[in-house]
């Protein structure tokens, strides 16, 4: 009977396990003419990155954003404690079949044409020249590159913004499972960032993993479903944006029609009119402030939980710590 109840029992949905795991991470490089000389790059850092997540990491310039990156790619050492990717160690060999990246400042061969370049990315990856032929041309589109240009134009003859779009196609040249940026916007004009953007989101979409290092805070707040903050080498904070800038006081920013404007301005402060009704900052309870729009017969058309910007919550985290950006 036991067992039959056993096999009858719902069996409990196991979540996948992250994609990344680091556990007391920690680098120190040794510098000088006897090597007698130790900077802390990383300082203990600990953090998990879930799949289908798109994980943002900040930092002040010297913080230590790409040696973590590199640790986890397998790239750099680390000193003390241990990391997982897609659940195995890092430096695995067969891990690197399953991620793509994109350098801060890649060099390429650049008396190689994009297209013998991808080509080449692709070699690496024993992806066969059938799957190339159709591959290519879809990632150079993806990236918005012309093809003319990709067969014709040598590397060295690109532009930075174009570079770093042919960087981002041999990034997703074996359509990995987790993709690795570093500074992804760098050198790219408004045009080039909004089409990274929504590169990042369509890889989003189809449930990759994308963790990345930027500067670019305005984007950041669009993309990222967390985002974590390191600063001399430590996580100061982690979490997801809603967690880490919501309204300490639950504020609200309210849109309507109609009403009267004395009871309005006992409700909303800094209000403002136009043609299409009003708007401002909530005081008091939402509940209450329903209640008496409908009293006086006035319509709300939106309220939503205001929060700080991503750029005044990184400020102040610095800030708080005495640390002061050196970009």
């Amino acid at each position: 009977m036991d067992s039959i109840a056993n096999k009858l029992a719902p069996t409990a949905t196991l979540s996948p396990p992250p994609v990344v795991e680091t556990y007391e991470l920690r680098k120190v490089y040794r510098l000088g003419f006897w090597m007698n000389q130790k900077i802390t790059s990383l300082k203990g850092c600990t953090l998990t990155v879930q799949q289908g997540e798109t994980f943002g990491l900040l930092g002040p310039n010297g913080a230590g954003k790409t040696t973590l990156l590199k640790t986890l790619l397998g790239i750099v050492r680390p000193t003390s404690g241990r990391a997982l990717l897609l659940g195995r160690p890092i430096g695995e060999r067969s891990i690197k079949q399953r991620i793509g990246y994109l350098p801060e400042n890649p060099y390429f061969y650049d008396f190689l044409t994009g297209w013998e370049f991808l080509q080449f990315a692709a070699g690496l990856f024993k992806i066969p020249a059938s799957v190339q032929r159709q591959r290519i041309p879809q990632l150079l589109d993806l990236v918005g590159l012309e093809r003319s240009a990709a067969l014709k134009k040598q590397l060295r003859q690109y532009s930075k913004g174009m570079l770093q779009r042919i960087g981002m196609a041999q990034a997703l040249i074996n359509d990995p499972e987790v993709v690795f940026l570093d500074e992804p916007m760098s050198g790219l004009d408004p045009m080039g960032r909004r089409q990274m953007r929504e590169i990042i989101l369509s890889l989003q979409a189809q449930g990759k993993t994308i963790f990345f290092n930027s500067h670019v805070l305005a984007e950041v707040e669009q993309i990222c479903s967390r985002i974590a903050i390191l600063a001399q080498g430590e996580l100061i904070c982690i979490g997801s944006l809603d967690e880490l800038l919501k309204s300490p006081d639950k504020s609200y920013y309210v849109k309507g029609i109609g009403g009267n404007l004395e009871i309005l301005n006992s409700w909303v402060t800094d209000i403002k009119f136009e043609e299409d009704g009003w708007h401002g900052k909530l005081l008091g309870e939402p509940q209450e402030f329903l209640a008496t729009l409908r009293l006086m017969d006035a319509q709300l058309i939106s309220m939503q939980l205001l929060r700080a910007s991503l750029e005044e919550f990184f400020m102040q985290q610095l800030q708080q710590r005495g640390i002061r950006s050196n970009s």
